[in-house]
């Protein structure tokens, strides 16, 4: 099987039986196919080309996989990322920020994220498409923004409670971490934390325990968003601009998380200066990694994937740079095994270091 690599992709935490040595990769230029031969990594496909695609999932049931684009909907493809068709069907809004999946009630229900933030969703493999009106309908929604134009907030990221898909939250890029509790029924939104809400993982041992990356650093809860810590914020060393995190499926205390230094309008002046850290005691403290790769990179590590098979342990993560970055040992050391790609970037994070970088 191929791993998807993505922004806004909801599958980066996998368990498998055996590590896939294939890896399908959303850029800004449509999905790159990488390939594993011994230890050497190759671009073996191209698809989708001139497309920004934002988000990757693999539907194992179906073996289908779905793509989300920045300003061109969604597709999907059933020859393992060879050819694609469009499948948006009912999806008034085609700039998809976020895919995720989960099975409710014996059956596959797809679910995307838009800028402006709405919440889809698909009973029929992304036939057709229905919109979830009551995700919009909580308190801070009149305050949901984005800074930069066209101010325009977007659903970054959708995840579920482990093994219950009736516990679901969307983190709101900026606005609110929203939860619903009976399967998109009903929504609560949470604005006691920093309110730029990159991603949200939540402990598959205990769904009050939950982890927000976003603007201000780190935050964490144990009373399902009631309460909060920040762990680290702005000005730390781990960075202060968090986005993607993962865990070991077998030891979720096990946590590897990327941050830039500081948020994107900074980047023009002085790149991202990103960092990769981990922690082995559930996010209470952090070690910066910097084995075989540059502390403080200048480009933002804009997707992660985490695979476990049995004892071993891999991650992949590409940046802003187009540059694919490899760890064998669960993040401990790191490799770039694929470089020149198109920027793998949540939408035009890519350009405030551009010019700073040519």
């Amino acid at each position: 099987m191929a791993l998807p690599l993505s922004h806004g992709g909801g599958d980066t935490i996998v368990a498998s039986d055996k590590l896939s040595d294939r890896a399908h990769v959303g850029t800004l230029d449509g999905v790159v196919t990488i390939e594993r031969s011994g230890s050497d990594w190759s671009v073996v496909g191209r698809a989708l080309e001139g497309l920004h695609v934002h988000a990757l999932i693999h539907e194992p049931e179906s073996d289908l996989w779905f793509a989300g684009v920045r300003k061109g909907g969604i597709y999907a493809s059933a020859d393992d990322g060879k050819t694609w068709e469009r499948r948006d069907a009912g999806m008034t809004r085609d700039n998809v920020y976020s895919i995720s999946q989960a099975v409710v009630d014996g059956h596959v229900r797809l679910f995307a994220g838009t800028e402006p933030s709405a919440l889809f969703i698909s009973d029929d493999l992304g036939l057709t498409w229905t919109e979830v009106p009551s995700f919009i309908d909580v308190p801070s929604h009149e305050t949901w923004t984005f800074p930069g134009p066209p101010h325009e907030s977007h659903l970054k990221h959708i995840g579920f409670a482990n093994g219950d898909p009736s516990k679901i939250y969307g983190s709101v890029e900026q606005g609110a971490l929203v939860k619903s509790l009976d399967g998109g029924k009903t929504w609560q939104d949470y604005t006691n934390l920093y309110v730029d809400c990159h991603r949200c993982i939540v402990d598959p041992r205990d769904s009050e325990h939950i982890y927000v990356t976003g603007g201000q650093g780190l935050w964490i809860s144990h009373n399902g968003g009631e309460e909060w810590e920040n762990p680290f914020n702005r000005g730390s060393e781990e960075g202060g601009y968090p986005d993607q995190l993962v865990y070991r499926p077998s030891n979720p205390d096990y946590m590897v998380i990327s941050a830039g230094r500081k948020s994107p309008p900074a980047w023009k002046t002085e790149t991202a200066q990103s960092r990769i850290s981990r922690s082995t005691d559930a996010g209470k403290t952090w070690e910066i990694i910097s084995n075989g790769i540059a502390d403080r990179m200048p480009h933002s590590v804009e997707a992660m994937t985490l695979e476990e098979a049995g004892g071993e342990c891999q991650i992949i993560a590409a940046t802003t740079g187009g540059d694919v970055l490899y760890s064998g040992d669960a993040g401990g050391s790191w490799s770039t095994i694929i470089s020149g790609l198109h920027p793998v970037s949540k939408g035009s994070h890519w350009e405030n270091m551009a010019n700073l970088l040519s």
